[in-house]
């Protein structure tokens, strides 16, 4: 017999009349899939038949089916006793639920044990084939206290993500309360670690949902903590910056409140729990009024009382008037928004033709009216269909409109690049052009949910409706006026680029120099390796791309850039020690051009320049271009001397190397 399951439970029904439900609903997979063998397995011995000549082949079978279980049921009890006593609070139900399964598997062994059934002595013995009914019994036993032990061993790990989740939002607490870089830093490190153990238990967790609305909205709490922890870093570090910035706190403040939402949401879906006054999604969506409709005036065909005519007009009335959400948006298209009209108003004139048929049917029970019945439920159901499908083209136009015109995110690159300059008109110009995508979005967002068709679907396209809402709120929270932009002009923007232009053709000819050595590892060439990485950054940081966000960013990666263009110096003179002396005085003249330039820009990062941004700027990239021209003529240099010293050394092989190696010995 193939088991099958449901909400109550895992069971099945056979000619033995054997049924299983535990009366305990299942809402994993793991659960369910751990079920299923042993009631394979148990079925097997009930549904055996029962032949009055019993093989030898036969009766071994189904003692060694018994025994298995028996076997497996020990196995299981073993397990379930060690989570009983690591968890005090369930360790008594574990227990108990664990003693009526070890009981009935003992039984089930006991009556299966038939390997002396043929001979005249065991007559008197109980077996399968005597008590049916008692290896029934055993099995609902078996079953239903195995189902106890697993859901029991299920809120384990239940209370596992609560506990997950209280730690999260202990350290959050922690989080919105520091003052300084170092303590948010070391909390934050905190706060990283316990979020990826929270997103392994919940991933866990999600994958293992049988009900795919719950696995939706697993998915979309998830997905908000996940965007969220990255939003928390830079907010934090804004507020942290800016601490008199009262629109960097607000920001702040909303991504903390929709982290603690979602840390909700994930735990009323573990528990079961659904807040009061929570809207089901389905009530919004068009595809789902629809289905239902169709239902209900079918139905009419069955039982002409089951509707009453003021019930199906206003059920039509609300489903006409979601897809305004269609004709009222300003991306919808005019031959689309007349279709959309079109087809709601036939909708409309084919239903009351519906309902005078229908009156008349209940009046006059023939058959011209049944057959003119089904043609009137027949044609506002082709309406109805015509009119999804419309719904249907007008969504999926809309999103590939905007998946095709913004796909580049040249406004958000824009955005990032104003605000890097302090452009202040340019940064209110990109916000506003944002928001207005975001809008779209939104629209978007709203229109595919209706035409999902499934609450899962439904449930993701209102999460993120959700999301681009509340963070098009937060793009736009900037305290613009609270800036003050050193705007520069064209003359000034044009020799910027030009110089990281310039920065970036560097970058690539130092990595050509680079290559060129084997000795990777080589300190001269780590060196010169970390030192384009960086210029790299800063060419990138021109372009309004890259790791560096703002001047803060810059002038900590200038920084840096100094101190390692110090160590290359110091990596260059020790490798100078073992030249000649005309050898050594090239490196020392190139070493002495880099060593004064490496001072200068670290001046020029802690020398402020009140709000002359572009000016401090200029200074650096110029003095970076400097130290990278050198920097190439230093790698070429290094590896000419080191090559030609390789090369010495390969002429006179380990003899000469002896004979230098005496020569002056007398003088050590």
């Amino acid at each position: 017999m193939a088991a099958s399951s449901g909400p109550a439970g895992v069971g099945g029904a056979g000619p033995s009349g054997f049924a299983f439900d535990s009366g305990l609903e299942i809402k994993t997979r793991s659960v369910e899939q751990t079920l299923l063998p042993l009631v394979s397995q148990i079925t097997t011995l009930i549904n055996h038949k029962d032949n009055t000549k019993k093989s030898d082949k036969t009766l071994q079978a189904i003692q060694r089916v018994g025994q298995a279980v028996n076997l497996a049921v020990g196995r299981f009890v073993k397990v379930g006793e060690a989570i009983a006593n690591e968890n005090w609070d369930l360790k008594e139900e574990i227990n108990i639920a664990c003693i009526e399964a070890k009981q009935a598997g003992e039984t089930i062994a006991a009556l299966t044990d038939i390997s002396s059934l043929n001979h005249p002595e065991s007559d008197g013995q109980i077996t399968i084939f005597t008590d049916k009914t008692g290896v029934i019994k055993a099995a609902r036993l078996l079953l239903s206290s195995v189902t106890k032990v697993l859901l029991l061993a299920d809120r384990v790990v239940i209370k596992q993500i609560i506990t997950s989740r209280n730690k999260v939002l202990a350290t959050m607490e922690r989080l919105e309360k520091v003052n300084s870089f170092q303590e948010f830093v070391q909390i934050f490190s905190q706060f990283g670690n316990e979020m990826v153990e929270f997103a392994h238990l919940t991933g866990d967790r999600q994958n293992d949902l049988k009900d795919e609305k719950k696995k939706a909205r697993m998915a979309a709490a998830r997905a908000v903590l996940e965007k969220c922890t990255m939003m928390l870093l830079t907010a934090s570090k804004t507020c942290l910056r800016h601490p008199n910035c009262e629109s960097a706190h607000k920001n702040k403040e909303g991504v903390f409140d929709r982290m603690k939402v979602a840390l909700d949401k994930v735990i009323e879906i573990v528990t079961d729990c659904k807040p009061s006054g929570e809207t089901d999604i389905s009530s919004v969506s068009i595809f789902t009024g629809i289905k239902e409709f169709k239902m209900n005036i079918e139905a009419l065909l069955e039982n002409l009382y089951f509707q009453s005519k003021e019930n199906l007009s206003a059920t039509l009335e609300v489903i006409l008037e979601r897809t305004e959400d269609f004709t009222d948006s300003a991306y919808t298209s005019h031959e689309h928004r007349e279709r959309i009209l079109e087809l709601s108003t036939q909708a409309r004139l084919e239903l009351q033709q519906l309902l005078s048929v229908w009156i008349q049917s209940q009046s006059k029970k023939t058959k011209s009216i049944a057959e003119e019945l089904e043609l009137a439920v027949l044609k506002i159901s082709h309406s109805l269909k015509e009119l999804k499908k419309e719904l249907h083209r007008t969504a999926t136009q809309l999103t590939a409109d905007l998946l095709k015109y913004h796909a580049d995110h040249v406004v958000l690159k824009a955005l990032k690049l104003t605000g890097v300059e302090g452009n202040l008109e340019g940064l209110a110009e990109y916000a506003c052009k944002l928001s207005e995508q975001k809008e779209q979005l939104v629209e978007v967002c709203r229109l595919l949910r209706h035409i999902s068709g499934t609450e899962p679907l439904e449930i993701t396209c209102a999460h993120a409706e959700e999301t681009f809402q509340v963070t098009g709120q937060q793009k736009n929270n900037a305290n613009l006026k609270s800036l003050k932009p050193d705007k520069p002009d064209s003359e000034e923007q044009a020799k910027i680029a030009k110089l990281g232009l310039k920065l970036g053709l560097l970058t690539s000819d130092v990595n050509c120099e680079i290559k060129k050595w084997e000795d990777q590892e080589n300190e001269i060439v780590r060196n010169g390796r970390n030192m384009s990485s960086m210029a790299y950054s800063l060419y990138l940081f021109t372009r309004g791309e890259g790791p560096l966000k703002t001047s803060q960013d810059l002038i900590h990666q200038l920084e840096v850039f100094a101190e390692e263009g110090l160590k290359l110096a110091s990596s260059v003179q020790v490798f100078s020690k073992q030249l000649k002396d005309d050898d050594k005085l090239m490196l020392l003249l190139e070493i002495n051009k880099l060593i004064p330039l490496c001072h200068q820009l670290q001046t020029v990062t802690k020398t402020p320049l009140q709000n002359q941004v572009f000016l401090k700027v200029d200074k650096c990239i110029t003095k970076t271009r400097s130290m990278m021209a050198i920097l190439v003529q230093l790698l070429s240099l290094c590896y000419k001397l080191l090559k030609k010293e390789s090369l010495c050394y390969t002429k006179w092989g380990s003899a000469g190397l002896c004979l230098h190696f005496q020569f002056i010995a007398p003088s050590l």
